[in-house]
């Protein structure tokens, strides 16, 4: 049985979360873990490089000189790669490096991925988190007393003051409960979930999937 321990805004703990040893991936998932996050980093290259080869670089198909006679190195255009202005041989094309995941591996990363961080000790819920207004300070100083200065923190619903609050702050990055990533929970040193984000959390971590009034 896993424990996690859950606090108040002031950094005090106020109780513990209790999760089912059955539930934790902890011996499989590795090869899974892997090809999640590299198929997640390729799908964000946006494959748009590309460059002429010599059929497509501009001018007409005439010799540059004659075949014999003026003592250089044959040439058939000035097209060629071996000149300068050329075409490039071999040089990139657009292409799609998006790579397809299959949905079984994709959730059992993730329930990998979030059970060793149970287990490690960097999953913290915190009872609230909410902000009458923006404040970068008020927000700042609730990360310390949690001791997390850098952290996922995990929310059930995007709160825009919380954004707000949130986005100068370097080493935080706010996420929701259902668009929580691989890549995003071992990126992170900490987690830091909402006490509504963690039963959404646990519902992924069971292996199920979130309803949109969960979104």
């Amino acid at each position: 049985m896993a424990k996690i321990s859950v606090f108040g805004r002031d950094g005090r703990a106020s109780g513990e979360v209790e999760v089912a040893e059955e539930v934790l991936v902890l011996e499989r998932g590795d090869q899974a873990v892997r090809d999640v996050v590299v198929g997640n980093g390729a799908s964000q290259r946006a494959g748009t490089a590309s460059t002429l080869s010599k059929g497509e670089v501009a001018g007409s198909n005439k010799k540059p000189w004659r075949q014999k006679g003026p003592g250089r190195a044959r040439a058939g255009l000035r097209q060629s790669p071996v000149w300068r202005g050329g075409g490039v041989a071999f040089g990139p094309k657009p292409r799609d490096f998006s790579v397809k995941l299959n949905k079984k591996v994709s959730k059992l990363a993730f329930r990998r991925a979030l059970s060793e961080r149970i287990c490690s000790g960097d999953l913290k819920i915190v009872e609230d988190l909410s902000f009458s207004e923006p404040g970068t300070k008020e927000f700042v100083s609730v990360l310390k007393a949690l001791g997390t200065p850098s952290c996922l923190v995990v929310t059930l619903a995007v709160d825009p003051v919380l954004k707000l609050s949130s986005r100068n702050v370097k080493g935080v990055e706010v996420v929701r409960a259902r668009d929580c990533s691989v890549y995003q929970v071992l990126r992170y040193p900490a987690l830091v979930v909402t006490r509504p984000a963690w039963e959404a959390l646990k519902v992924r971590l069971e292996g199920g999937a979130l309803e949109e009034t969960m979104a």
